[in-house]
C-alpha cells in the first residue's frame, strides 16, 4: 500500500479586513474585551454578492494545484468542507467544480459537514483514497463565509466577534517516498451535547428536540396541514433563532480535554512523542484554547502556529490557511513532524500526523 502526501497547498483570504473597533459601531463591546476573550484582533470578511465559499475556495484551490505541479483537470476526487455553504443543497463540491472549470472530467465531489473538523476528516478520507489506488490527486478545500450569516447585534456578540471568512486547499498524491506523507490520521465524535455548539433554525426538525434546544412550544408553528411554513416562522425571525448558538465555557473546557487526547493518540499510533514534533497546527478556535493545549503538551511558542489574531476562526478553512501560512514562511521544512488537530460542534475532533 503506498503512502500518501501533501504535494501542494494554497489559502485565500478576502481583502476586506475588520477589527475589533469596527465591530464596537454595531454591537455591545469593546477591543479589550474581545481580545481577552478570544485573542482576535481582526478578521476577514468576503465582499456580499461576489463572493462565495465555493468562489474562495477555488481560488485556494487553484494555488494548491499550481504548487502540486497539476492541473485542475487532473483533478480525480474533491472533497469539500464547509458549515457555510453557498446553498443548503447541493453542496460546495460541485459548485467548486464548475468554478474551476471541470465538470466536464465528472470526477467525483464529496461535502464533509463536521465543522471546525471538517479539513482533518476531509485529509483522512483523502488519505485512504490515494492509499489504496483508488484516486491519485485529491482536492480537499476548506472554506467559510461566516459573514454571510452572523447577527451583528449585541445578542450575537459572542458568536459573531469570533468568526471571519477565508479557504484553504491541498492537493493529496501518493508517494514512494519511505520518509515522507501522512502517518496516521485519528477522528472522534460525541452527539451526546450537539446542540451546544449548533446552529438549529432553519432546520427539519420541527421543534422535535425540544428538551435540547429549549422550550419550541411557542415557535409559532403553524398547523401541520402546512408544513412548508415550519421550515421558517416569524417568530424565529423577530428572535434571533436564525442565527448560530454557543455555549463559550462548556466548549472550551471539552476542548482542551480532547485536544491534547486526539494529539497523544496519533503519536502513541507512530512511536513518536511530542518533543518530536517541529509544527503543530492547532483549529483556531479560540486563542486561549490553543494557548492552554500548547501547555498541556509541553511545546515551545515555535512549535505551535497561531494566526487567529488576524483571520478569527474561520471553521474548517482556519486548519489549511494556517498550514499553507506556516510553511510559506518557511516554518515547514521537508522531513518535519507536523501535526494537525481540531476539535468542533458535534462534537467531532481529530488529529494528523504528516512527515513533511
Amino acid at each position: 500500500m503506498k503512502r500518501s502526501k501533501i504535494a501542494g497547498i494554497g489559502s485565500y483570504l478576502p481583502e476586506r479586513i475588520v477589527t475589533n473597533e469596527e465591530l464596537t459601531k454595531v454591537m455591545d463591546t469593546t477591543d479589550e474585551w474581545i481580545q481577552e476573550r478570544t485573542g482576535i484582533q481582526t478578521r476577514r470578511y468576503g465582499v456580499k454578492h461576489k463572493e462565495t465559499t465555493s468562489s474562495m475556495g477555488a481560488k485556494a484551490a487553484r494555488v494548491a494545484c499550481e504548487r502540486a505541479g497539476i492541473s485542475p483537470n487532473d483533478i480525480d476526487f474533491i472533497i469539500f468542507a464547509t458549515l457555510s455553504p453557498d446553498y443548503y443543497f447541493p453542496g460546495c463540491g460541485v459548485l467548486m467544480q464548475r468554478e474551476l472549470g471541470i465538470t466536464g472530467k465528472e470526477a467525483g465531489a464529496l461535502d464533509i459537514r463536521n465543522q471546525c473538523s471538517g479539513f482533518v476528516y476531509g485529509l483522512s478520507i483523502a488519505d485512504q483514497f490515494v492509499k489504496t489506488g483508488m484516486y491519485k490527486n485529491v482536492l480537499v478545500v476548506g472554506s467559510e463565509m461566516h459573514s454571510m450569516g452572523l447577527d451583528f447585534s449585541t445578542r450575537g456578540r459572542n458568536v459573531t466577534v469570533i468568526f471571519g471568512d477565508g479557504a484553504g486547499a491541498v492537493v493529496v498524491q501518493p508517494t514512494d517516498d519511505p520518509d515522507q506523507g501522512i502517518l496516521t490520521t485519528k477522528l472522534h465524535s460525541d452527539g451526546t451535547y450537539a446542540e451546544k455548539l449548533s446552529f438549529v433554525n432553519p432546520g427539519a426538525h420541527g421543534g422535535y428536540h425540544q428538551e435540547r434546544i429549549g422550550d419550541t412550544t411557542d415557535l409559532g408553528y403553524p398547523p401541520a396541514d402546512t408544513y412548508g411554513e415550519i421550515f421558517i416562522t416569524q417568530k424565529m425571525k423577530d428572535e434571533g433563532m436564525l442565527y448560530p448558538n454557543m455555549e463559550g465555557q462548556f466548549v472550551f473546557k471539552l476542548a482542551i480535554q480532547k485536544f491534547p487526547e486526539v494529539i497523544q493518540e496519533a503519536l502513541k499510533e507512530a512511536g513518536l512523542q511530542t518533543t518530536d514534533i517541529n509544527m503543530l497546527i492547532p483549529h483556531q478556535a479560540n486563542l486561549r484554547i490553543s494557548q492552554m493545549v500548547q501547555r498541556l503538551l509541553g511545546l515551545r511558542d515555535d512549535q505551535v502556529w497561531n494566526n487567529i489574531q488576524r483571520y478569527g476562526n474561520t471553521t474548517a478553512a482556519s486548519v489549511p490557511i494556517a498550514l499553507c501560512e506556516a510553511w510559506e514562511a518557511g516554518k515547514i521544512q521537508k522531513g518535519d513532524l507536523v501535526c494537525l488537530a481540531a476539535f468542533g460542534s458535534g462534537f467531532t475532533w481529530g488529529s494528523a500526523l504528516i512527515r513533511w
